[in-house]
């Protein structure tokens, strides 16, 4: 018998990582080589892009390299979201691992404590990885899956101050979110809508799934109107949850995933950040297959070109 789940990946002891990165030096020739391909060297200058007229200079630790074009000294961590980060580099390295490895995400208290670091450096660590897995390529030629769901707390969990100021049925007071999974490839994208109406769930459609594919929905009237698709709908108003291929109930177990993560993990997404979230584990479904230490060098060469700034993250 086959073993379950995704027992074909190749994975990485905490005891094997510990001896692949002993110290801070293997972890910046990890980072290099994750960046900057085989030879670990950069071939264009972070800060001014120019190319060429580039030079080492290890003694100018910790900026070993150097632009003549710019003549200014970089590190793999310039422009990157490492960029001005105190954090050394193999607490990085162990913060990619445990990336990759839970498959419900890492609370900034795990960090806290497994990487030695205070809860606010943490957190902001923790955003900054889910800013590197931004921006995740989806391009679907169906059969594609679509739904929806909303993100929130339970109103009998709020303070009376917050239930009072609430209004409304249902949903009242959660953010929707809109995902679509390619039966095909297994891929997934999700999308934070400002509503769930039909033209936000139509453009997220038309965003990802290529005209012609099939797609299968539930009997929301927001979905009716995509004449470009071959589109069918199951009845979940009346128990009807699979009539041959028309079914979502791949995508509502991408829905799982994030909501055990929410309730378990988490505890509580902020509307203002959720969208971070979203990304990170439709990251972490895509990259499911890979082997850890795929995941951690993929992780590591997305760093690149992105920054995030604690004054960015906390503005309103």
């Amino acid at each position: 018998m086959k073993a379950p789940g995704k027992s074909f990946r190749k994975g990485i002891s905490l005891a094997e990582l510990m001896e692949r990165f002993p110290d801070e030096a293997s972890a910046e020739a990890w980072f290099e080589e994750a960046r900057w391909g085989a030879a670990g060297r950069p071939d264009r200058c972070p800060v001014c892009d120019a190319g060429g007229r580039l030079g080492a200079v290890p003694s100018r630790k910790p900026l070993p390299y150097w632009c003549g074009s710019c003549r200014r000294n970089f590190s793999v961590r310039t422009g990157s979201v490492m960029h001005r980060s105190h954090i050394p580099l193999r607490k990085w390295v162990i913060a990619t691992y445990l990336w990759a490895t839970s498959l419900k995400g890492v609370s900034s208290m795990k960090l806290h404590r497994d990487l030695g670091i205070t809860q606010k450096s943490a957190y902001f660590l923790a955003q900054r990885l889910r800013e590197a897995w931004s921006n995740m390529p989806s391009g679907m030629k169906g059969p594609v899956e679509a739904d929806e769901t909303w993100m929130g707390g339970k109103r009998k969990n709020m303070s009376n101050a917050k239930r009072r100021g609430m209004t409304g049925r249902g949903a009242v007071g959660k953010t929707p979110v809109a995902a679509l999974k390619d039966r095909d490839t297994g891929q997934v994208a999700a999308r934070v809508l400002g509503a769930a109406n039909a033209e936000e769930l139509h453009g997220f459609v038309r965003d990802h799934a290529e005209p012609g594919a099939a797609l299968y929905t539930d009997d929301a009237l927001a979905y009716t109107g995509l004449s470009e698709y071959a589109h069918e709908a199951v009845n979940h108003s009346v128990s009807e949850f699979v009539r041959g291929m028309a079914h979502s109930n791949g995508v509502e177990s991408f829905w799982a995933m994030l909501k055990r993560a929410h309730c378990g993990t988490f505890h509580h997404m902020s509307e203002k950040h959720l969208h971070r979230y979203v990304q990170e584990f439709v990251a972490r479904h895509n990259l499911r297959p890979q082997d850890t230490a795929a995941i951690m060098t993929d992780l590591a060469a997305r760093m690149a070109g992105k920054r995030l700034t604690y004054r960015e993250l906390i503005a309103d």
